[in-house]
């Protein structure tokens, strides 16, 4: 097993909420073959669990719609007293059992969710295990929209101008009589410095003080070397570096080739799906908590103002901000089992409200009007 293969099993004992998605991912791969299926197999599993919490929020929801226009009475009737109106409206919320907040929750917790599968797909243990994984028409999981390509474990980095590099977080040290498998590198993400400048094309020289391994002094006095998987930061590439120790550093000369960034039409086209599918979803949304006759004009021009620029806003943002393949998978596979739900929900909604004003109460028996029969 080399260095780099090592460092990924690292932190399972903290708690590596990362490392942890990781290995979580895996475990689907291995059933369903692939790990864009697996990803799409954990969207699912997330969106079954929130479920309940996104039924009560189209609930929420659809209450909103039908007491806006009581809402919209209260706020005229009270506009130049704001303290007054805030109380009323509390007691109109509190005697119509309406959490005016309760349709935020599931997008709460989706965020955590998102960060953490952003920060798994990014990070060098997935590189690793799945980064060169391809999917449909995505060539890799890890890929983001503009990137350079750089082949991993070549015995050379693939790197453009300005590019950075980080440690791994274990090494294997070499001392006279033993070898130390995964000594702990503190701070892996400062532990290598790139001496000198750099081109492109030529030799990168790296270092890295012997400060930053987890080693008696004893044991730092005696090192030979150390084998250490470096991830230039730029393009997720990684190679087994082997640090020879010069004075009090560590020290190691890798070559390089140059790359030119990228643009991937594939994930452009994910995006464009991820925009196309959260339009809809906002349409269908809208259009399933429409109320007739109880619709604000001015909150309804807002809505379809958002939902109409709301996708081009997110467009923009994804091409500034690198957004790896695999969550953009997982975005465009919430969203459709969000239109789903949608419809679903919103019809046993429906079904339930027609229910109850088919039901005949006994109050409707006792106060019917009672026909005496003819003689």
């Amino acid at each position: 097993m080399t260095i780099a293969e090592e460092s990924q099993y690292k932190g399972l004992g903290k708690l590596d909420f990362t490392t942890l998605t990781i290995k979580f991912l895996q475990m689907l791969a291995h059933f369903v073959g692939n790990y864009g299926f697996a990803i799409i197999v954990l969207t699912v599993l997330v969106r079954l669990a929130m479920w309940p919490l996104n039924v009560s929020q189209q609930r929420s929801m659809k209450m909103m719609q039908s007491l806006q226009p009581k809402i919209k009475a209260i706020q005229d009737r009270y506009k130049n007293d704001p303290q007054k109106m805030q109380q009323k409206l509390m007691e109109f919320y509190k005697e119509h059992k309406f959490n005016p907040m309760g349709g935020c929750l599931p997008l709460l917790i989706q965020l955590p969710i998102f960060i953490l599968l952003y920060s798994a797909l990014m990070s060098p243990q997935f590189i690793q295990i799945a980064g060169d994984t391809s999917f449909g028409f995505l060539s890799r999981l890890d890929t983001t929209l503009r990137a350079t390509a750089g082949r991993s474990y070549d015995g050379q980095f693939g790197v453009s101008q300005g590019d950075t590099f980080m440690a791994g977080k274990v090494a294997k040290v070499y001392l006279p009589n033993e070898i130390l498998d995964n000594v702990k590198i503190k701070n892996p993400a400062k532990a290598v410095e790139i001496q000198g400048d750099f081109k492109a094309g030529e030799n990168v020289d790296l270092k890295m003080s012997l400060d930053y391994l987890n080693l008696k002094f004893e044991q730092l006095a005696q090192i030979e070397k150390a084998e250490v998987a470096i991830t230039d930061m730029a393009n997720k590439e990684i190679e087994n570096v082997t640090f020879k120790k010069q004075d009090n550093v560590l020290a190691a000369s890798v070559p390089t080739i140059k790359t030119e960034r990228a643009f991937h039409w594939d994930v452009f086209l994910l995006i464009a799906l991820f925009a196309i599918t959260m339009f809809a979803s906002q349409k269908v949304m809208m259009a399933a908590n429409k109320t007739k006759g109880a619709s604000d004009p001015t909150q309804e021009a807002i809505q379809k103002s958002m939902g109409t620029f709301m996708p081009i806003m997110i467009i923009g943002t994804f091409v500034i901000i690198p957004i790896p393949a695999g969550v953009l998978l997982y975005l465009v596979t919430s969203n459709i089992i969000q239109i789903l739900q949608t419809i679903i929900v919103n019809k046993q909604i429906d079904m339930e409200q027609a229910n109850m004003k088919n039901v005949v109460t006994d109050s409707d028996i006792e106060n019917a009007k009672k026909i005496e029969p003819k003689e």
